[in-house]
Formats: structure tokens, C-alpha cells, sequence
């Protein structure tokens, strides 16, 4: 039976100024740049039913809450993931 080497089972990496960066890592920050300037660039004001009440507020702290809402719930899911292995 053949021995794998612990570099078989590395995440693929790019090397940027010298360091080796995972794959991963990078997506991860061009989807949070791209979150931020997609909120920046959302600043008018949005009227949100909420069951009963209506709430008028600026689209920029909307967007905000659901994407620190989805990062919870992201996280949320990935740590059941691992604790079920």
C-alpha cells in the first residue's frame, strides 16, 4: 500500500510576496471586499415590514445585519459539521 505525504493532504496554496496563501483564504477576502463596496455603495433608505410594524432604514445597515446574520449561521453550521466528525 502506497504512504502518502502530509503535502497530499495540504490545501492548495498560491505563493504572494514570498508567503504561501491558501486558496481558500484569498476567495474569502475578495467575497468580503466585494461585500463591503456593495454595502458602501447601498445608502438609500428602505421601509421593511416586519410582520406588523413597518421600519424605515438606511439599505446600507440592512444589508449589514443579513450578511452578519448569514457569517453566524455559516459558522454555526461548520462547527456542527465538525463536531459531528
Amino acid at each position: 500500500m502506497a504512504r502518502y505525504s502530509e503535502k497530499a493532504h495540504a490545501p492548495p496554496t498560491l505563493s504572494v510576496k514570498g508567503r504561501d496563501v491558501r486558496v481558500r483564504t484569498i476567495g474569502f477576502l475578495v467575497l468580503a471586499a466585494l461585500a463591503v463596496w456593495f454595502i458602501a455603495a447601498n445608502t438609500g433608505s428602505v421601509t421593511i415590514r416586519l410582520w406588523i410594524p413597518e421600519v424605515t432604514l438606511p439599505l446600507w445597515i440592512v444589508l449589514t445585519v443579513t450578511l452578519l446574520a448569514g457569517m453566524i449561521l455559516g459558522m454555526l453550521l461548520a462547527y456542527r459539521r465538525r463536531a459531528r466528525r
